[in-house]
């Protein structure tokens, strides 16, 4: 077997453990490679949302200022390569497939086989080694406390984006439920900054776990963020300290992480890592992002956005009221079943003209009939597509007759599926 062959297939034996919370397979095998996290010096991203774009933007400004910097975060946009990228570039998959295959010996003689995600994440610690990267942005899949990322003893800094209902099976029902895991991720005498200020619940908890760790908490003050306009080109913003900036990314949302990105930026300044403003400010308008309001045709207008749980839907929804507030664009929406979908028609109907609901490929989705039955509850026209590329060119069509907009919405493992079924429909040139 080849190289590429034989890390295919035991990946595939390391997807078929499924997801299996704890720490204690990914501690012996790391410990077996030599503790490769132990030897980077790591920026660890947790949150309900928000992680990619902060991530991306500050892998994009740390970039700018001069590091080679690694990247790791889930779940895989396009393919499992986009986990990886080392100066905001994807890795390949020959790249990918070397480290998996050198570290395969390693997980195969365990007598407990480590998960996919667990096999994912020492590959990245690895390969960013490997790579000489002077920075590495470490993204927890879920949770913090448990998640496989959560095993690097002294971060450079931990941030926590923010704080909303999310993997309620898992994580909890509460605020303080969720932040109790995300907080786990805090390290003894290590900073961390906090994105979620409003939330006081989330802050107390986050607080009190800091404090326990001697760790200096710094809270993302959004007061300090005026003056926002938007347009489909980009966002524009003032925060005080840095002036005005210009942001590539769109989306309500995006200011925000943006603070939270400038305030780390500060503390990491604070830690001996030199950032000038005219990194920041590079960065920050050059960023790229796939699946955050993207923009991907121009006629008709087709956006997809990959927001899935209540907080994104609504911050979805603002930027939908901001962006189009005198169309109502069609909408093509598919979500995981564990999400509180019944909460969507709310909150979007009456900025949707008709909504096309179809099943993400992925076994924990929600079968589109069900998702369509909300809004049509609501009074909501909706349309179920089983096929997920069906709904799109249905959507597609009804928009391009109508003239309106085409907005996607939902789960991030829709988006590969979502955009090669674009591409498939209508004649008009991408501008993503």
């Amino acid at each position: 077997m080849t190289v590429t062959e034989t890390a295919e297939e035991l990946l595939k034996g390391a997807a078929a453990q499924g997801s299996v919370l704890g720490l204690s397979r990914i501690r012996a095998l790391l410990e077996r490679m030599g503790d490769p996290q132990e030897k980077l010096r790591i920026i660890h991203i947790s949150g309900t949302n928000g992680k990619g774009s902060f991530g991306a933007m500050l892998d994009s400004v740390l970039c700018s200022a001069g590091y080679t910097v690694g990247s790791f975060s889930s779940p895989a946009i396009t393919s499992v390569t986009d986990c990886f990228r080392i100066n905001g570039e994807e890795i390949s998959y020959e790249e990918l497939c070397s480290v998996l295959a050198d570290i395969a010996p390693v997980w195969e003689s365990l007598e407990e086989k480590p998960t996919e995600f667990e096999v994912l994440t020492a590959a990245a610690f690895e390969l960013f080694l490997r790579k000489g990267c002077s920075l590495a942005l470490m993204e927890c899949g879920m949770g913090g406390d448990l998640d496989s990322t959560n095993v690097i003893t002294s971060p450079l800094l931990s941030v926590i984006t923010n704080i909303q209902r999310d993997h309620m099976g898992f994580l909890g029902n509460t605020a303080a439920e969720i932040a109790s895991h995300k907080a786990g991720i805090i390290k003894q005498g290590r900073p961390v900054v906090f994105g979620g200020s409003s939330d006081a619940e989330a802050v107390k908890v986050i607080s009190t776990t800091a404090a326990g760790m001697s760790s200096e908490l710094t809270l993302t003050d959004l007061s300090r963020l005026s003056n926002i306009s938007f347009g489909l080109s980009g966002t524009s913003f003032s925060f005080a300290g840095f002036g005005r900036l210009e942001l590539s990314l769109i989306g309500e949302y995006q200011p925000h992480n943006a603070a939270n990105v400038l305030t780390a930026v500060e503390v990491l300044r604070k830690e001996g890592v030199t950032i000038p403003d005219d990194a920041v400010r590079l960065g920050l308008a050059s960023v790229k992002w796939h699946g955050r309001f993207e923009l991907l045709k121009s006629s008709p207008l087709v956006l997809f956005d990959g927001s899935h749980n209540p907080d994104g839907i609504h911050s979805a929804a603002k930027t939908i009221a901001a962006f189009f507030p005198d169309t109502k664009p069609a909408l093509v929406i598919g979500v995981m079943a564990d999400k509180e979908y019944g909460l969507y028609a709310d909150i979007l109907g009456g900025l949707i003209d008709c909504v096309f609901t179809v099943t993400p490929d992925n076994p924990r989705s929600l079968d589109c009939r069900k998702l369509a039955e909300t809004f049509a509850q609501k009074g909501i026209s909706a349309n179920a597509y089983p096929v997920l590329s069906e709904g799109v060119a249905a959507a597609y069509s009804y928009a391009a007759e109508r003239k309106i907009p085409l907005i996607g919405l939902g789960s991030l493992y829709m988006y590969r599926e979502f955009v090669s079924a674009l591409g498939s429909v209508g004649q008009q040139k991408d501008v993503s």
